[in-house]
């Protein structure tokens, strides 16, 4: 890799295709080469830390994981047997794992299954990052609906998204849907699923269970009267139709939108297509702007979203703006802003190179103005990169969660214009057949 880093050297300028596979095929590998040996899973991050240490895999992350090897296995870098075989290591180990009614916690021991709380009070279940990881065991499935001898492992999926608790987390009816629930503090969190956030594809899949659903009013009484969700103010000359001041940190357009498609995606409060491609653009515009002044910010340098700083971690947002780039907000945002996207790719790639370029991909963060380079990777940063590269190129996990019968009912259900068409598959022997 190393003799791409500089193509002025002489080396020849790869083409986009070849940087997007090689990025997606290296920043893949966290979740093959680095999945947790026992279960399958995606670890939470590749350095540990104090509280959480090496066997500390995430559920939300393995989601967007499963995800990712879907992509792999299209694009050919690893083979539909080792796909299936993944897939029914985390399926058989998720059967046995800690669940409270049916919700899975946020972390978890990838050896024993057991919660590790990620909070004091938040040590049982967490229904957002449940949510990540049934869309990637939903895209999964509809993967493998033309393999019969896949059709053991699908059953498996449709038990663990039939047995999650949906209606459970109204907290004995509310006209509220809640985050977290524990058995030793119940609902002492206390934190409503409201918007603007990432959590749409939370509300879309508890109104869509086929065993456990909640009212569709719940997303009119809870998600839409949050204090976040209604914006109309432009940052920039950009109109923003939802969501905090600015925007917010970029993840919010992307981890319901890996396998929820934005593109003709509409209801009585926005298109949502337009509403997470002029998040980016803000994004984006704020770090040409530069109002801080931080060194190496511009046209090809940007994206603020959650992840690593040089001493902890922080949700990274124009509001909230330390000179903290990650590499995963301009990536994960290709189909929304492809032509820029591609410049922070090739700068990241081209110019800071080995800074930031390494095992598993890019690593979380940087900081060109303190001069700190992470040398980490999280799971739920490297996933999307993955995933929504791919959705640029080929709509793929797009055309598999939306092919969902239960996915296409809820959406009915909660009034949304749904997307026609889409890109093609990319070609293979034996493509996808929704």
């Amino acid at each position: 890799m190393k003799k791409y880093f500089n193509h002025k050297s002489g080396v020849k300028k790869l083409s986009n295709d070849e940087l997007l596979d090689i990025v997606q095929s290296q920043t893949l590998k966290y979740f093959t080469d680095f999945a947790h040996p026992v279960s399958g899973m995606a670890r939470e991050r590749s350095n540990p830390i104090p509280q959480y240490g090496p066997d500390c895999v995430a559920t939300g992350g393995t989601g967007f994981g499963i995800m990712a090897m879907i992509a792999g296995a299209e694009r050919g870098w690893l083979s539909q047997d080792e796909l299936l075989e993944r897939v029914t290591r985390i399926v058989d180990f998720l059967e046995g794992a800690e669940k409270y009614h049916g919700v899975f916690p946020h972390f978890m021991n990838g050896a024993t299954g057991k919660t590790i709380p990620f909070s004091r009070k938040d040590d049982g279940g967490d229904l957002v990052e449940t949510s990540f990881l049934i869309m990637g065991l939903l895209s999964a499935r509809q993967y493998f609906s033309a393999r019969p001898e896949a059709s053991d492992v699908s059953a498996k999926i449709n038990k663990l998204w039939e047995n999650v608790e949906w209606d459970w987390h109204t907290k004995d009816g509310s006209d509220k849907l809640y985050w977290h629930w524990s058995p030793q503090h119940g609902w002492d969190m206390s934190l409503p699923v409201e918007g603007w956030n990432e959590s749409l594809v939370t509300h879309l899949l508890a109104v869509a269970s086929p065993t456990h659903p909640v009212s569709p009013r719940i997303y009119e009484e809870c998600w839409a009267k949050g204090a976040d969700f209604k914006n109309g103010n432009s940052y920039d000359g950009i109109h923003l139709p939802l969501g905090p001041a600015q925007g917010g940190p970029l993840f919010m357009a992307h981890y319901s939108f890996l396998g929820l498609n934005p593109a003709g995606l509409k209801d009585k409060y926005a298109d949502y297509w337009e509403q997470n491609r002029n998040h980016t653009l803000i994004n984006r515009a704020h770090c040409i702007r530069n109002p801080h002044q931080h060194t190496g910010y511009g046209p090809d340098c940007w994206g603020l979203t959650s992840s690593d700083k040089h001493n902890g971690y922080a949700a990274h947002s124009p509001a909230n703006d330390t000179g903290v780039i990650s590499p995963t907000a301009a990536l994960s945002s290709f189909p929304y802003t492809p032509k820029y996207s591609m410049q922070a790719l090739r700068h990241f790639y081209e110019d800071l190179g080995g800074k930031i370029w390494g095992k598993y991909g890019f690593t979380d963060a940087f900081n060109e103005s303190t001069n700190w380079y992470a040398n980490s990777y999280l799971g739920i940063d490297q996933g999307p990169i993955v995933v929504m590269i791919e959705n640029h190129r080929s709509g793929l996990l797009w055309k598999l969660f939306m092919s969902s019968p239960e996915v296409k009912h809820g959406l009915k259900k909660m009034n949304f214009q749904t997307p026609k068409g889409g890109k093609p598959f990319i070609k293979r022997s034996t493509p996808f057949q929704p």
